[in-house]
């Protein structure tokens, strides 16, 4: 009682009049689904499903959730639809403002309601639709909240292709949000049991560095390399660039000043994505397909051949599917060969990181096994397997390699990051090699040069 007092022993005011309020009412334990659909709509969402916390479709959220607002139980997932020609169009300014705007509007959106539940008592907390992110943890563990899995768990649509979810009447042309609140919900939603994907893979021949398979793979590097230029690793590409520059003639030899002028605005007015066509082409929902199902010649003539047709640099890796695919395929493009800026500080991330770089092109006719042994990390015991132009990485001694390497932390990153041949680390770095070295030479080649030259 005695920090309710004032000085002179009186109860404080603002304790007083706390007291003399009527604080009968009961706070509800349990919130109405009914209830957050109608808060949810009044405060702009255009759709919105209810998920409790210990979902398994997003278990692995659990630290974050809690970390959120301790006490968590309940999620609401909600979507606010994009301006759909406006995200179509090849004048690629236009439509990533529409992507910011929307975000913006998502995050708006999410404030007003938690702004509303916490009037009535109702812990609840936002986190940003997109960035701000944790990004002092980069590149690992950057997010806050995963929204997709939490959107498909809440039945507003599931994943296709370009691993945007969709949904079932906006299609893909949706952002998403969640919020996530210290009380159990009465009805929750179910996920869908039908995907909304019509499986058309316009999207794998909109994407310019070919990184969505027609087998539903999923090249990560290439479309981080080109989509994501100026976010994260592309910053700090060009960072790099910079710094390393004799003088301002360098700079401009390396940048040209298109980039760097795109570079200001993506730092001045939010980053711009270079594509996202995946999303821009797709079809699927109630709402859209109509154009695609009526003539579907005429759907591709109108939304797909003009971003394919429209002259651009194309980001890629050395040594990458896209290097050899994008002058081969889209006439209208250049390629300009960058490097790829994941660091990794250790060898269980950067093991972990080729599987996001592999290339599936590259590795078409390899089935070969190869044993690794880190020397000065344990010593640490590795596998990478490629089969079915597929790659596979364990943390544990394979039984019938083709190949055993061992070598350090350092060698190790020069080979598959820096292109030095295993002959040369062998002779000049240490390592020591048994079995099928062409194996081992072809598991290699499965993979870009991380750092081009100069």
């Amino acid at each position: 009682m005695a920090h309710d007092m004032t000085a002179d022993g009186n109860e404080h005011p603002d304790v007083a009049r706390y007291r003399a309020a009527a604080h009968g009412e009961a706070r509800p334990d349990t919130l109405s689904a009914a209830f957050l659909r109608d808060l949810m709509h009044e405060c702009g969402a255009d759709d919105c499903g209810f998920v409790t916390v210990g979902n398994p479709a997003i278990a692995d959220q659990q630290a974050w959730i809690g970390a959120l607002l301790p006490g968590a139980r309940s999620l609401v997932s909600f979507v606010c639809r994009m301006n759909r020609d406006t995200v179509r169009t090849s004048v690629r300014s236009v439509a990533n403002e529409e992507f910011h705007q929307t975000y913006d509007e998502v995050n708006i959106i999410a404030r007003k309601a938690v702004r509303r539940l916490e009037e009535m008592g109702i812990g609840a907390v936002n986190p940003a639709a997109a960035f701000p992110m944790e990004a002092q943890a980069y590149p690992a563990g950057m997010r806050v909240i995963s929204h997709k899995p939490i959107a498909e768990a809440a039945g507003l649509g599931k994943m296709g292709l370009h691993r945007n979810v969709i949904h079932p009447r906006f299609g893909s042309f949706i952002l998403l949000g969640t919020i996530v609140i210290d009380r159990e919900i009465d009805t929750l939603s179910t996920a869908l049991d039908y995907a909304p994907c019509l499986d058309c893979k316009l999207c794998v021949a909109a994407c310019p560095v070919e990184a969505i398979g027609m087998d539903g793979s999923f090249n990560f590097s290439a479309c981080y390399t080109h989509n994501y230029r100026e976010f994260m690793g592309g910053f700090v590409d060009w960072v790099h660039q910079l710094v390393d520059s004799e003088d301002a003639e360098d700079y401009d030899r390396r940048v040209t000043p298109g980039e760097s002028v795109s570079m200001w605005q993506s730092l001045s007015f939010k980053p711009g994505y270079k594509a996202a066509y995946c999303l821009s082409v797709c079809p699927a929902g109630s709402d859209v397909l109509g154009p695609f199902i009526e003539d579907r010649v005429e759907y591709r003539k109108r939304i797909l051949d003009p971003l394919l047709a429209k002259p651009e640099t194309v980001y890629v890796l050395k040594g990458s599917d896209a290097e050899e695919s994008v002058p081969r395929r889209l006439k209208s493009k250049q390629t300009k060969i960058v490097d790829y800026n994941i660091p990794s500080d250790n060898p269980f991330g950067f093991l972990f990181g080729l599987t996001l770089t592999f290339q599936r092109r590259k590795a078409r006719g390899v089935e070969a096994t190869l044993a690794l042994t880190i020397s000065d990390h344990g010593p640490l015991a590795a596998t990478v397997r490629v089969h079915g132009n597929r790659m596979e990485v364990e943390f544990k001694p394979p039984e019938t390699p083709d190949a055993a390497l061992t070598l350090d932390w350092k060698t190790l990153q020069a080979i598959f990051r820096d292109d030095v041949p295993l002959a040369a680390a062998i002779a000049e770095h240490g390592a020591t090699l048994t079995g099928d070295i062409a194996a081992a030479e072809a598991i290699r080649n499965c993979f870009p040069i991380y750092r081009a030259a100069a």
